[in-house]
């Protein structure tokens, strides 16, 4: 498989993730239910995948610790969140505003001083990126605009991933645990935690296309994109991972309006390319390329520790 089928399948399918929530809602599911089951198929993958590969779960209580926060934060509370958005959102402006996760990250790498000061482009993309979620949300717009308790939602998820790599690049990276099982516990452990959202109600005349939906939003679009995530930053380094993220809202809305015949506006479209441009500004190489190489060469060495464990499964 080339580098580039296999960043057109992993965009695919991980942009997909927010078709099949949309389709399991409009089939009687709850978005608790939507939660729990994702977490757990996804779950289900992954231990498979890591007892395949010969790598065993933590067995120290720290480790646990660190992993319930990590599973809150990327996994059970984005998951749910998420599912509650598309109540009301299309799925492709899910996936735009999923967008967004890298300008909150950046926001919170400052404001706890673990990013490097800003730099003029960096600033600029962070402004312009933000300039196009106020395009999507158009809050002056009272017939068209998308403000609403459900987008508010979908912007929390996003900014839910963002705390979570954060605590994860900080707490669990580099911990000598191999990434398959970390993310295989953290998904039980997530599995767990959503175990409340069930109480927000139970599944209602769910149809087969909705069961359909969920194993595939679990089986897919949350377990086997992390493992091929995992593989493309061992095998072709971080910086082929990342273009995946810029594909992932062009595939949901895409997707959006070709299967579930999702309106689709010009400033929607608009907003989204403006998203994208700053999420690029933020993230151009400005420290030189004296200060990207160790970075580069370390992860090329040892992609098992340069991996997020757990961050191949937004949305």
């Amino acid at each position: 498989m080339t580098s580039a089928t296999r960043v057109a399948v992993l965009a695919l399918l991980w942009g997909s993730g927010f078709l099949w929530i949309k389709i399991s809602l409009q089939q009687g599911l709850s978005p608790g239910w939507i939660t729990f089951v994702r977490c757990l198929l996804g779950a289900s993958v992954l231990l498979a995948l890591a007892h395949r590969a010969g790598q065993r779960l933590p067995r120290d209580r720290p480790t646990w610790r660190r992993l319930a926060v990590a599973a809150f934060f990327c996994n059970a509370l984005p998951f749910l969140l998420f599912s509650v958005g598309e109540q009301t959102v299309g799925s492709g402006v899910a996936g735009v505003l999923n967008a967004t996760t890298p300008l909150w990250a950046l926001l919170i790498g400052w404001g706890t001083g673990t990013d490097r000061p800003a730099h003029p482009t960096r600033l600029g993309g962070l402004v312009l990126g933000f300039a196009g979620v106020l395009l999507i949300f158009a809050p002056w717009s009272a017939g068209s605009g998308l403000m609403s308790l459900g987008a508010l939602a979908l912007v929390g998820a996003s900014v839910s991933y963002a705390v979570a790599f954060a605590y994860m690049a900080r707490r669990l990276t580099g911990r000598g645990t191999a990434p398959l099982a970390l993310s295989a516990a953290q998904l039980l452990t997530a599995t767990c935690l959503s175990v409340p959202a069930l109480a927000g109600g139970g599944p209602a005349r769910v149809t087969w296309a909705g069961v359909f939906a969920v194993v595939v939003l679990g089986v897919f679009a949350t377990g086997a994109t992390f493992h091929l995530n995992y593989r493309m930053i061992a095998e072709e380094g971080p910086t082929s991972a990342a273009t995946v993220g810029y594909l992932l809202p062009v595939v949901s809305v895409a997707l959006g309006a070709l299967v579930l015949d999702e309106p689709l506006s010009a400033r929607v479209v608009t907003g989204m390319a403006v998203v994208l441009v700053g999420v690029a500004l933020t993230r151009a190489k400005t420290g030189g390329i004296a200060d990207a190489k160790p970075l580069l060469e370390r992860s090329r060495q040892d992609p098992e520790r340069s991996a997020v464990p757990g961050s191949g499964a937004p949305g």
